[in-house]
């Protein structure tokens, strides 16, 4: 037997005795490693899905950090530099603006309860500075400012007045005191309505400013009133 027809004649044979490696196609053979892999025991120590979140978050974060060092003057050092200058300008405005609340304005009006004497808001405005409570003490001490011109027909009783409204009002008969009953307005409308908070020293020029117009007299002629205007 020839070399040739020797060859010719094994190949045959081993394909009939199924010898022959068999060739997989690709495809079925990769969906056949996704299935083996995809099996629980190649998998008991992957981290659980909160580990991975967390890993993805600081990779994120970390090339952020990169990106801003790159482009930041003085790599690093720069970033840090200009993170501590916005830390201290934050600050400084939280200091400046005092602590943001939310306000909830129904009304600009003076008084918002029942009719109350001068007294007794001069007596409630007491009760809340001996507790330290600024706010209300201001508040209280420039109603009882108001209903003392009330009661002293500087000004009409008003239902609906605001405290610039009679600020404005008193300064007329009472020129001397303008400036001062308008920052007490002022004071009133900043811890009422802009979430500013009073302190001791605020509270003290409000009644002060009482005192002084409880002891003065108003000017009652037209010419005055003009002046003052």
């Amino acid at each position: 037997m020839s070399g040739v027809g020797g060859s010719a004649t094994a190949r045959l044979l081993a394909r009939a005795s199924g010898d022959i490696p068999v060739d997989t196609p690709r495809v079925p053979a990769r969906e056949a490693a996704e299935r083996e892999l995809s099996k629980p025991m190649y998998h008991e120590n992957d981290p659980g899905l909160l580990r991975r979140g967390l890993d993805q978050l600081w990779d994120w974060l970390g090339d952020l950090l990169n990106m801003a060092s790159g482009a930041a003057p003085g790599g690093p050092l720069g970033l840090v530099v200009l993170a501590l200058a916005l830390i201290g300008l934050v600050a400084a405005l939280w200091w400046r603006l005092g602590t943001p609340r939310r306000i909830v304005r129904t009304t600009d009006t003076l008084f918002d309860d029942a009719p109350r004497t001068a007294a007794e808001h001069r007596a409630a405005a007491e009760t809340h500075a001996a507790a330290q409570r600024w706010n209300e003490a201001v508040q209280e001490r420039i109603r009882a400012i108001v209903r003392s011109l009330e009661e002293r027909a500087l000004i009409d009783p008003r239902p609906g007045r605001t405290a610039d409204e009679a600020a404005a009002e008193a300064a007329r008969l009472l020129p001397s005191h303008a400036t001062r009953l308008r920052a007490a307005a002022g004071d009133f409308d900043d811890v009422t309505y802009g979430g500013r908070t009073a302190d001791q020293r605020v509270y003290s020029s409000v009644r002060e400013l009482d005192i002084d117009l409880e002891a003065s007299k108003p000017l009652l002629t037209t010419a005055a009133q003009g002046a003052a205007e």
